[in-house]
């Protein structure tokens, strides 16, 4: 099997199929939805939540089977249903019509995985094993979280805000460069935490000692 290529994509207006809109096809919707994709889900039968976004017009969904036309001019599907042999014929007319798919807990039907996601705000912490152990990744996920605090969402959004303001500055090249690496170093983070009441600064180290 040739290696994985990990990458973060923008799918904002990005036209996105769901095949499935079970407590399969749900949280795959749900991670959609965050991203900004125009999503539209075909589906016999939808669960509450899913019938919920739909009638707040945040999704386009349309309780029927699926047809080969559904995949016209989408960037990526998703298929969550509980028939295999529907699930292999939407996976063979996508990579016919070049469109990513995802034929969920089967990877010998995926172009792409979801990993097993850390979120701080804008950080983002991606573990995969390729589909080989969900389980392993879940595992990783528990442990990076308990690792990286919710602490650091605002610490990024931070270093955002000033990274801005040094590359926009006069400053030598080399001298930003120097800048920016010492403040996303765990010394600034430290002396940052410090800083904000009610937050067990030692416990933070201990974290990081053990990691």
């Amino acid at each position: 099997m040739s290696s994985l290529f990990p990458m973060f994509i923008k799918l904002a207006e990005k036209r996105c199929l769901v095949v499935g809109a079970g407590k399969v096809g749900e949280p795959k919707i749900a991670g959609l939805i965050e991203t900004g994709a125009c999503i539209q889900v075909v589906a016999m039968a939808a669960s509450r939540q899913v019938l919920e976004w739909a009638d707040a017009g945040r999704i386009e969904l349309e309780m029927r089977a699926f047809t080969a036309s559904d995949l016209d001019d989408k960037f990526l599907a998703i298929v969550a249903t509980a028939s295999g042999s529907l699930n292999e014929l939407i996976y063979r007319e996508a990579r016919r019509r070049k469109v990513l798919c995802n034929v969920v807990d089967f990877p010998a039907h995926c172009d792409f995985f979801y990993p097993a996601v850390v979120r701080r705000g804008e950080l983002q912490i991606a573990i995969s094993t390729a589909g080989r152990s969900p389980s392993l990744a879940q595992k990783l996920r528990q442990q990076l979280e308990w690792q990286f605090g919710e602490e650091y969402a605002a610490w990024v959004e931070q270093l955002g805000v000033t990274r801005q303001l040094i590359l926009a500055s006069t400053l030598e090249k080399e001298r930003k460069l120097e800048l920016l690496h010492s403040l996303a170093s765990r010394e600034a983070f430290e002396a940052e935490l410090a800083k904000v009441p009610g937050v067990e600064h030692e416990k933070f180290k201990a974290k990081g000692e053990s990691a």
